[in-house]
C-alpha cells in the first residue's frame, strides 16, 4: 500500500476528522451528490420510460414502417389499393430483423346512434394481424375473431364508447359514403366485442378495428387488394437502416414511411425530454461538484499543518494532492452509494406499484408515470458523475502547491 492511501485512510477513520469543523460541510457535500444522483436517475428513468411508452403505443397501432402506393393522400383513409401479391408478403425474408408484416386497410365512416353521431375510421385487419401489440390495451371484452367467415365484430376505444354510451355486446350502425354524393351511402351494422384504451387520444378518437373484408367490399376491391402493409422490426434504434433496406427490397411503385415520419409532431415532442434530461444532469453535476469543492477546500485548510509537515519531510506537491483526492474519492463514492440506493428503490417502487400518476393523462398520452430501469445508463451516469466531480476537484487541490512548509507548520 502506498503511503498516500495509508494517510487518506487514517484521516477518514480518525475521530478528530469526524468531529472537526469540516464534518458538517463534508456531510453536505455527500448529501448533494446523493440528491444529485437521485434526481438524475429519476429524470432519466421517467424520461426514457415516457418516450418508450408513447412510442410503443403509436407503433402498436401502426407498425414501425408502412408500405403503400405513391399518392398524395394524406388522410387516414386508404384510397389507392395495393396488391397483396408481393414477393415480400406474407414473409419478408429478404431483410433480416423484420419480425412481422401484416395487411390492413382503412375506411372513413360515421357511427350513428339515436341521439348522437361520430366520424371515425374503420381499420380493417386480416387473419395475419398480430394482436399481441393490442392485448395490453384491452380493458373490457375480448379480441375480435376474424376467421374464414366474414363477421361484424369490432374493437372500439373506451373514448368512443364513453362518448356514444356503448358497452361490450352493443350493436351500432356505421354509414360509409360513396364516390358520388348523389348515391345512397352504405350502411353496415357492427357488434362490439371488446373495448381498448391506449391513452393516445389521436388514435382512440379516430380508429375502431374490424374485418379487412368489410373495407374491401365497401371499396369494391378484389380479395388481393389492401390499403397498405404494416411492418414490425426487432430494433427501433435501427429504424432508418430498416427503412433504407425495405425501400431497396420493394418495387419502385411502392413507398415506405417510418412511424416517425407519419407521426412527426409526436416524435419531435418526445425528443424534447432528452434536452430536459441533459439539462438536469448538467445542473446536478455542477451543484454536486461545487459542494465537493467547498468541502475539499475546508479540508485542506483544516489540515494545513499536516501539509507543511509532509512537505518538510520531503513529500512533493502531487503526492500530497493525491492524499486529499483519495479522501474526496471516498466521499464521492459514499454519496453515489446512498444516491443509487435511495433513487433505485424509489424507481422500483414506482415500477411495481404505479403510485404516481399524471394529473392530465391526455397531455402525456399515459396515465401512470412510466419508469425504465436499465443497467447501461445507471453505470454510465455513475461513472460520468464520479469522473466529473473528480476532475472538478483537481482545480482546488492546486492550492496545496501554494502552501509554504514553514508557514504551514506555524499555522493554527
Amino acid at each position: 500500500m502506498n503511503y498516500e492511501v495509508f494517510i487518506a485512510k487514517r484521516i477518514i477513520g480518525s475521530k478528530a476528522y469526524k468531529s472537526s469543523v469540516s464534518a458538517p460541510i463534508i456531510k453536505i457535500g455527500i448529501t448533494a451528490i446523493a440528491i444529485g444522483i437521485i434526481v438524475m436517475l429519476i429524470a432519466i428513468a421517467t424520461g426514457i420510460g415516457l418516450q418508450k411508452k408513447v412510442r410503443e403505443k403509436v407503433i402498436a397501432f401502426n407498425g414501425h414502417l408502412t408500405i403503400n402506393n405513391f399518392n398524395s393522400n394524406n388522410s387516414n383513409e386508404s384510397i389507392v389499393p395495393v396488391s397483396s401479391d408481393q414477393e415480400f408478403y406474407p414473409n419478408f425474408d429478404s431483410v433480416d430483423g423484420i419480425t412481422h408484416i401484416q395487411a390492413v386497410a382503412t375506411k372513413f365512416g360515421v357511427i350513428r346512434t339515436e341521439t348522437d353521431f361520430e366520424g371515425v375510421v374503420l381499420k380493417g385487419v386480416g387473419q395475419d394481424y398480430d394482436w399481441s401489440y393490442i392485448k395490453e390495451f384491452l380493458v373490457e371484452g375480448a379480441l375480435p375473431n376474424f376467421s374464414d367467415k366474414l363477421n361484424n365484430e369490432v374493437l372500439i376505444s373506451s373514448y368512443l364508447a364513453n362518448r356514444l354510451q356503448f358497452k361490450v355486446g352493443d350493436r351500432f350502425q356505421m354509414i360509409f359514403g360513396k364516390e358520388s354524393i348523389d348515391q345512397i351511402p352504405f350502411v353496415r351494422q357492427f357488434n362490439i366485442v371488446g373495448i381498448f384504451n391506449s391513452g393516445f387520444q389521436d388514435i382512440d378518437k379516430t380508429f375502431l378495428i374490424g374485418d379487412l373484408r368489410h373495407v374491401q367490399r365497401l371499396n369494391k376491391w378484389e380479395a388481393n387488394e389492401i390499403g397498405n402493409f404494416e411492418i414490425f422490426v426487432d430494433d427501433y434504434t435501427q429504424l432508418q437502416n430498416y427503412d433504407a433496406k425495405i425501400r431497396a427490397a420493394t418495387p419502385s411503385n411502392l413507398e415506405t414511411q417510418t412511424i416517425e415520419e407519419k407521426y412527426y409532431t409526436t416524435f419531435e415532442w418526445i425528443k424534447i425530454f432528452d434536452n430536459n434530461t441533459y439539462g438536469i444532469i448538467v445542473i446536478m453535476i455542477i451543484v454536486a461538484g461545487i459542494n465537493m469543492i467547498t468541502a475539499l477546500l475546508v479540508l485542506i485548510l483544516e489540515r494545513t499543518q499536516m501539509i507543511g509537515i509532509l512537505k518538510a519531510l520531503g513529500s512533493n506537491n502531487w503526492s500530497i494532492r493525491k492524499i486529499f483526492l483519495y479522501n474526496a474519492t471516498y466521499l464521492i463514492g459514499l454519496g453515489l452509494f446512498w444516491g443509487n440506493l435511495i433513487g433505485l428503490t424509489l424507481l422500483y417502487i414506482q415500477k411495481q406499484f404505479s403510485l404516481l400518476k399524471f394529473p392530465d393523462p391526455e397531455q402525456y398520452y399515459v396515465s401512470i408515470i412510466p419508469v425504465h430501469i436499465s443497467l447501461d445508463y445507471i453505470i454510465l451516469l455513475n461513472v460520468g458523475t464520479f469522473l466529473a466531480c473528480l476532475l472538478m476537484l483537481m482545480i482546488p487541490s492546486v492550492i496545496i502547491t501554494k502552501i509554504s512548509p514553514v508557514k504551514a507548520i506555524r499555522f493554527e
